[in-house]
């Protein structure tokens, strides 16, 4: 999936579902994304031990191919089944039998987690990057079940739009803040939450610099949050 590039932002009227949505996205062209990963997960993830992890919305896999690179056993799941063979086929092309991907929809992986993400004993990480999609998806609920399937010790962490970028039009949805992303999630203030008790390693917003469609540099700010689960 991965809704995080210049114009994909534009309001969009459509009655396809979001699988179909993102898997006509696509299938219609060639490589989407840059196959780099995200500069805050790198910089943040750099400093922890490797484990389990998965990506929720994948895409062409750019941030798990990474994780493996690192040494973590890393899955990535995404609804597109085209983006999710990229994703297979760089992963075989740089030897990283640690990868692995599915294509699935979010919405099932809420119910049948373990069945989908064959990871019983869940996961040390699990990211979910600019998970803001032009068609409704059920963001809430799916970072909500991601809190349930973190091993204790194990790190959620939301990277998300603070604000549209410059050139874009039209936005989908709502941009959260750092308190807004940990209310979606019902950790409060002091760590506490319904799947947990929670230490609150990062909520802030971090300014980048961005190329745009006009091919000038522009400044983003992107909401950054990293809750560990204690028990």
């Amino acid at each position: 999936m991965q809704a995080h590039n210049h114009g994909e932002h534009a309001a969009t009227e459509t009655t396809a579902t979001p699988a179909e949505f993102w898997e006509q996205r696509y299938a219609e062209s060639g490589q989407i994304w840059s196959g780099r990963v995200n500069h805050t997960l790198a910089q943040v993830a750099s400093a922890w031990q490797p484990g389990r992890s998965l990506d929720l919305g994948c895409g062409e896999g750019g941030d798990a191919l990474w994780l493996a690179e690192q040494g973590w056993a890393a899955t990535g799941i995404d609804l597109s089944p085209t983006a999710v063979a990229r994703a297979h086929a760089e992963a075989a092309a740089r030897g990283l039998e640690n990868a692995r991907f599915v294509a699935a929809d979010l919405q099932d992986w809420v119910d049948f987690g373990p069945r989908i993400d064959a990871t019983p004993d869940g996961f040390d990480l699990i990211t979910a990057s600019f998970m803001q999609s032009p068609v409704e998806l059920p963001r809430e609920r799916i970072l909500q079940a991601a809190t349930a399937r973190l091993t204790q010790g194990g790190r959620l962490m939301i990277l998300s739009h603070a604000a549209a970028p410059p050139w874009a039009k039209n936005h989908p949805g709502e941009f959260l803040s750092p308190v807004g992303e940990l209310a979606l999630l019902g950790i409060d203030d002091a760590g506490s939450g319904p799947t947990g008790d929670w230490t609150i390693e990062i909520a802030e917003v971090r300014e980048r610099q961005a190329t745009g469609p006009d091919g000038h540099q522009h400044r983003l700010d992107d909401t950054v949050v990293v809750v560990r689960r204690n028990r």
